[in-house]
């Protein structure tokens, strides 16, 4: 590749999303509609402003696995509605690696989408990830508990790791467009894509909730090459890095049909791996996967518009950021609210010390 340099200035940079300067620097883009991004208009590279309020559901309870279930029951008809004409689904789960069980989204979490899913749902599912631990996906599965799931709910488990891929550019070191491996599931229009996320704190954005979840496991890592880092490139002390740009870009193309929080045993402090448990005791739900993180940051004790690829999203009409247009289901929000530690990474860029 051409080593030259385009927009010097990160800020510039990043000042621009949402204003369809992606579709210059990735041409020959495909956008995904439907509910890959609320009233997307497929082809133009640019979406309405989301002026509608989008519903999110909220449990605080004493069973993981029945919070879930009960988060997705306050919103059984529109999830159902929103399946018709898919083929298939898939539960994607945040394991970021196989050895650090609070790091990852629990069995018993998943245990609730399926409850609510099989009962409701005759088609294939498949519950797939892609860590970025060497000894497999396969192995997290096995340590975090969840090979029982094929018997219990008749699903399969994937290593996405081991799947096809397409190449797709983001902005890398010096701001260079940079070929990435992107996992060619993540792209399959007939599927029905469910982030399983973790409650968590992170060293780079700040969060890591349902949309990370997703755009960050749909980079390839073949156990040889990890192109998830090539989201990541250097900034740590920052609240501007390129990760906020390079998962914006990637979410024109991939995003959850549905969102789910696992907060039962929540992560703070220096999250997206080695953080400290918070009984937070909850779960969240929503069509509308950026009002669910713009929500559970709030709760967490963050403010989200101060989240760049949050606002950069809720500016491009990829969902519902403003927090006054979210409306909540199920539990009062007002007694649940907590001061998760934040990354040291993130204290002095977000004002948080």
């Amino acid at each position: 590749m051409k080593n030259y340099k385009f927009l010097k200035n990160r800020r510039l940079l990043l000042k621009q999303l949402g204003f369809g300067s992606m579709a210059f620097f990735l041409p020959g883009y495909i956008f995904r509609s439907e509910s890959a991004a609320p009233s997307a208009i497929q082809g133009s590279g640019i979406f309405p402003k989301v002026r509608n309020p989008a519903d999110v559901s909220l449990i605080k309870g004493d069973d993981c696995r029945d919070n879930t279930y009960k988060a997705l029951m306050l919103m059984e008809d529109n999830i159902m509605a929103s399946l018709e004409g898919k083929k298939r689904i898939l539960v994607k789960p945040n394991m970021v690696v196989t050895d650090v069980p609070l790091c990852a989204t629990h069995v018993d979490s998943v245990r609730g989408i399926l409850d609510f899913l099989r009962p409701r749902w005759k088609g294939p599912i498949v519950v797939g990830e892609s860590t970025i631990s060497r000894n497999g996906t396969m192995a997290g599965f096995e340590n975090y508990g969840y090979l029982s799931l094929e018997k219990e709910y008749g699903i399969k488990l994937r290593d996405l790791n081991e799947d096809p891929y397409v190449y797709r550019y983001v902005i890398g070191a010096e701001n260079v467009p940079l070929p990435v491996r992107i996992i060619s599931t993540f792209f399959d229009r007939d599927q029905y894509l469910i982030s399983a996320a973790k409650m968590k704190t992170h060293d780079r954005v700040l969060v890591t909730l349902a949309l990370k979840n997703i755009l960050l496991g749909a980079p390839l890592f073949d156990y040889k090459q990890n192109d998830k880092r090539d989201f990541h490139q250097t900034q740590v002390r920052s609240k501007n890095t390129i990760l906020h740009y390079n998962m914006f870009t990637l979410a024109r193309e991939i995003y959850p049909d549905l969102g789910v929080i696992d907060g039962f045993e929540a992560m703070e402090g220096n999250g997206p791996v080695r953080g400290t448990p918070v009984d937070a005791r909850v779960a969240l739900a929503s069509l509308d996967s950026l009002a669910l993180d713009t929500l559970t940051t709030k709760i967490m004790g963050f403010d989200p518009a101060e989240i760049l690829y949050f606002s950069a999203m809720n500016k491009a009409g990829m969902g519902q950021g403003d927090p006054d247009k979210i409306r909540v289901l199920g539990s009062d929000i007002k007694d649940i609210r907590f001061n998760f530690t934040p990354h040291p990474n993130m204290v002095e860029p977000y004002g948080l010390g």
